[in-house]
């Protein structure tokens, strides 16, 4: 199983991939807190928000392919956008990202601690309803609250993107174990990335 540039594999072609060819790096570009709770066995963590924020300096210095995943595909798909030009040559996304991994029965690596985002964007959303509900049953303008989470579920999935999702990543939880920029770069740059960095 090999891949192009821009592909999108589904979990059965990715796992033939990483049988086929060992030079496979699987990137995560999920936050270090959900990437400690769960992930794909020897994955690297180089979270999107690094990516932003480095995206521009990044310079490749190797020929394997690289395989991105987060929970759903979505952040991967924004990471291969800010990767290209970069000077990977062979950028792929996994459809479905760990969800998908999980519903195959592939084998995941989990810690204790750490919840997924979606996990804690339905935490804060529905927190947040149910006080603007109870809240309005005392001030109703408090049902406001509640319609202003509604509407921002709505954009979230019309422009699927997630703004809350984005707030809650740079909470410290979330950041726990994240590494030095240059350190979790090297990850997806180096030649040979450190063993240490590999979930």
């Amino acid at each position: 199983m090999s891949f192009e540039d821009g592909s999108v594999l589904d979990t059965p072609e990715a796992r033939a991939l990483l049988d086929d060819n060992p030079t496979v790096r699987v990137v995560d570009v999920r936050t270090p807190g959900e990437f400690t709770a769960v992930r794909v066995p020897g994955s690297y963590n180089v979270p999107l928000r690094l990516l932003r924020e480095h995206a521009e300096d990044l310079r490749v210095e190797h020929r394997d392919p690289v395989l991105l995943v987060c929970s759903s595909g979505e952040r991967a798909e924004q990471a291969r956008g800010l990767l290209e030009g970069t000077g990977l040559e062979r950028l792929a996304v996994l459809r479905g990202g760990v969800n998908s991994w999980r519903e195959h029965g592939a084998p995941l690596r989990r810690s204790s601690g750490g919840w997924e985002m979606e996990r804690q964007v339905r935490l804060v959303a529905g927190s947040l309803v149910l006080v603007g509900v109870l809240g309005s049953l005392v001030h109703r303008p408090m049902k406001w609250v509640a319609g202003f989470v509604g509407a921002g579920l709505t954009f979230a999935a019309l422009s699927d993107t997630c703004p809350m999702a984005r707030l809650l990543a740079l909470l410290p939880h979330n950041r726990t174990g994240e590494r030095s920029p240059g350190v979790g770069l090297d990850a997806l740059t180096a030649p040979r990335p450190p063993a240490e960095l590999r979930g």
